[in-house]
């Protein structure tokens, strides 16, 4: 957070505190040092967020000698900074999904992205459970349409095997005291989670698992060799036989990755503690999202703060006064809430590629790609370690269920504001169903 933003605030009645409410409720973790030296692999991990971190813990428990370096510290970027919702299905809308691929081998990707919260649930349990915080993810309209919710509940049924469950806005309005949502699709196997304590506690088993983790250590070159490959890092070198990107944007690794990928800014705050004001509004512990194209997400922590994410844009930098912006969001929703302050404000940039399906599998012979996975990451990164790993170690293919959704040119900065165009038209349209629905 931008500090003369903080600033400006003092005087409003504001504590905003420097950092994420995440790091701020951390478990201890002392840093990892950099690399200072030339060390060997069998498979180096570029990039410590949720998917290296969870391919070198399937690798490492594969057998395979495993080193992991990262840019900055332990899910420092979209990993750490999200809404926490873990949740079946991708950024992609799966309509569109199907009339890319067809519905048979769309079902499939869908299994996988289960598989993938499934993968999450389980680790979770095993590493620490405080790390699940609520469950049940809950879909609303913004517009009145119940046979849009009641058709997408029997085609999860029908078609993909999901049980899913269909609220009416009684239903909804008996949970949600807003008057602007209508009826909603009820997910109650998802859940959600402290994203940042989920990855230090992987990056932990991946070392108890004789991983090795290089914090402060960029990436800087990736040269093959006669055995297989060598990153350069600013003062060290890994020699090893496969190689992992798992980040946004691997410049000077793997160009053609880097230029696929668009970033993509949303922006969380978190209040400060307001019992007796939050709960007499949102009456669940589920995590909550509007249907609208670039929608609101949010959800209660901690008891009785409410952590509220959205205003999705391609511009990186956050607003002047974010947390006016989140504020005047929060409020158009739930006036009632007008009082609660802002105590947490933060943005975090999300990897997104045109077809906004993530970029899993085998660039080249040996080097190995896991990005792109939009504002959907919490299961798919999960599933796209638990992929590639065992196609490293078992020699499985069912990495190329995502062979039609490679590696595109993203278009550069024209394409940065084709897709800012993008969200404009979609809130455009927001606006008109919502007006039409007598939203």
């Amino acid at each position: 957070m931008n500090k003369t933003a903080d600033e400006a605030h003092s005087g409003m009645g504001y504590s905003l505190q420097h950092g994420t409410w995440y790091e701020a409720t951390a478990c201890p973790s002392a840093p990892r040092d950099p690399l200072t030296e030339t060390v060997s692999a069998d498979v180096c991990v570029v990039g410590a967020g949720l998917a290296g971190l969870t391919t070198a813990l399937e690798l490492c428990r594969g057998g395979e000698l495993v080193a992991l370096v990262e840019a900055n510290s332990i899910a420092s970027g979209a990993s750490g900074r999200n809404g926490g919702f873990v949740a079946a299905g991708f950024a992609e809308d799966l309509s569109r999904i199907i009339r890319r691929v067809g519905l048979e081998r769309a079902r499939a990707l869908y299994d996988l992205s289960r598989a993938g919260v499934e993968y999450v649930r389980e680790q979770i349990r095993i590493l620490d459970p405080a790390i699940r915080m609520g469950d049940g993810c809950l879909a609303v309209l913004r517009y009145r349409d119940d046979d849009e919710c009641i058709r997408h509940v029997s085609f999860a049924r029908d078609e993909l095997g999901h049980d899913l469950e269909f609220w009416s806005v009684d239903d909804v309005r008996e949970v949600l005291r807003t008057p602007r949502y209508h009826s909603a699709v009820f997910e109650p196997d998802a859940f959600h989670i402290h994203p940042l304590n989920y990855a230090l506690a992987l990056a932990n088993e991946v070392e108890r698992n004789g991983g090795r983790i290089f914090e402060g250590t960029p990436g800087l070159r990736l040269d093959r060799t006669p055995t297989g490959f060598e990153l350069t890092t600013p003062q060290g070198r890994i020699a090893a036989g496969r190689v992992v990107l798992c980040t946004g944007a691997a410049r000077g690794l793997v160009p053609a990755l880097s230029r696929a990928i668009l970033p993509v800014a949303t922006h969380v705050v978190v209040s400060s503690s307001a019992p007796g004001l939050i709960d007499r509004s949102i009456r669940t512990f589920a995590a909550i999202a509007d249907t609208r194209r670039a929608g609101d997400y949010y959800r209660i922590v901690d008891g009785n703060r409410l952590l509220w994410g959205g205003k999705i844009t391609t511009r990186q930098s956050p607003p002047a006064r974010l947390t006016d912006v989140m504020r005047n969001t929060v409020t158009s929703v739930y006036p009632q809430l007008g009082p609660i302050e802002i105590e947490y404000a933060w943005s975090g940039l999300m990897s997104y590629c045109l077809h906004k399906m993530p970029v899993i599998g085998e660039l080249e012979p040996g080097v190995w790609a896991a990005t792109g996975f939009g504002g959907h990451g919490l299961n798919t990164t999960a599933m796209a370690g638990c992929l590639i790993a065992s196609a490293v170690v078992e020699g499985d293919d069912r990495w190329r269920q995502f062979s039609s959704y490679g590696p595109v040119w993203a278009g550069g900065l024209f394409g940065r504001l084709g897709v800012q165009l993008s969200y404009w038209w979609m809130q455009a349209r927001d606006y008109r169903d919502e007006r039409r629905g007598d939203g």
